[in-house]
C-alpha cells in the first residue's frame, strides 16, 4: 500500500500497459483515473478490475491530444477525487504502421507525433499545477528511441525520444517542487502492439537471437516498475530513462 489515499491519473489506461499499469496502483492504494480514447468496454473492464483489487477509480473519456478533452479529464477527476495529484503516468502512444521515409506525408507525421508526444506534453501542462511536493510523473518512452526503431518506425523513435528528452528537461523544471520525473523504455512486451504490428516470425527472432533471457517481458513487469517509481521507495531518482527489456543488446 506504498500509494495509499493517492490519487493517479494513467492516461491510456484501459488496456494491456495502461491496464496493468492502473490495476497495480490501485493495489497499492492509489486512486485511479483512467482515461481512454474511443473503447468504453476496455475502460469499464480495466475499471472492474481496479475495484477487485480493492482500490477506488473512474474512467473518462478524451483524447489526449485535445486540450478541451485534457482539462475535461482533470475536472472529473478532481470532483472524484479531490484536487491533488500525486501521479501521473502518460502511458498514450501508438506506432500505427511502418512506413520508409519516402511513403510519409505531414498527416503521418501529425499522427505519430501527436499521439505519443504531444499527449505527454499537453496533459503533463495541464496536470502540473495539481501536482504537490513529492508527486511523480512517468513517462513511456521506448527501446525505439534508443536504437532508431525497426524498419519504417523512424517517425516513433523519434517521437519517443522526444518523450526522453522531454522527461529530462521536466525533471529539472519540477524538480526545485519536489516533483520527480521519469521515463521508462520498454522493450518487446507481449501486449497487442506486437500482435499488430510485428510479424510472428520477427518477433520469434528476437526473442531468440537477442534477448539474454530469451522471452518477451509482460505487463506485470512493466505495471511493477511503474509503482516503484510512482512511490517514495524511488523519491532520489528523477531526470532517467529506465530500460526494461530483458537485458536487449543495442544494434
Amino acid at each position: 500500500m506504498r500509494l495509499k489515499g493517492k490519487t493517479a491519473i494513467v492516461s491510456g489506461g484501459a488496456r494491456d500497459l495502461g491496464r496493468a499499469v492502473s490495476v497495480k496502483l490501485a493495489s497499492e492504494g492509489a486512486n485511479v483515473i483512467i482515461n481512454y480514447f474511443d473503447n468504453e468496454s476496455d475502460a469499464e473492464t480495466t475499471l472492474n478490475l481496479v475495484q477487485k483489487a480493492g482500490g477506488n477509480g473512474i474512467i473518462v473519456q478524451g483524447d489526449m491530444t485535445k486540450v478541451s478533452d485534457v482539462k475535461n479529464l482533470l475536472i472529473k477527476g478532481v470532483e472524484a477525487f479531490g484536487n491533488e495529484v500525486h501521479v501521473l503516468v502518460n502511458v498514450v502512444g501508438g506506432i500505427f504502421g511502418r512506413k520508409k521515409i519516402t511513403e510519409q506525408d505531414e498527416e503521418w507525421y501529425n499522427l505519430l507525433m501527436d499521439t505519443n508526444f504531444k499527449s505527454c506534453w499537453l496533459l503533463t501542462k495541464e496536470v502540473v499545477p495539481y501536482l504537490i511536493s513529492g508527486s511523480s510523473i512517468i513517462n513511456f518512452s521506448s527501446l525505439a528511441a534508443r536504437d532508431g526503431g525497426g524498419p519504417g518506425a523512424s517517425l516513433y523513435a523519434t517521437s519517443k525520444g522526444a518523450v526522453t528528452t522531454f522527461t529530462r528537461s521536466m525533471a529539472k523544471e519540477l524538480g526545485p517542487d519536489g516533483i520527480r520525473v521519469n521515463s521508462i523504455a520498454p522493450g518487446t512486451i507481449a501486449t497487442s502492439f506486437h500482435d499488430r504490428f510485428n510479424t510472428p516470425e520477427n518477433r520469434e527472432r528476437m526473442i531468440q537471437g537477442v534477448y539474454p533471457l530469451r522471452r518477451e517481458g509482460d505487463a506485470g513487469d512493466i505495471a511493477d516498475l511503474v509503482a516503484f517509481l510512482a512511490s517514495d521507495d524511488s523519491d532520489y531518482i528523477t531526470g532517467t530513462c529506465i530500460d526494461i527489456n530483458g537485458g536487449m543488446f543495442f544494434s
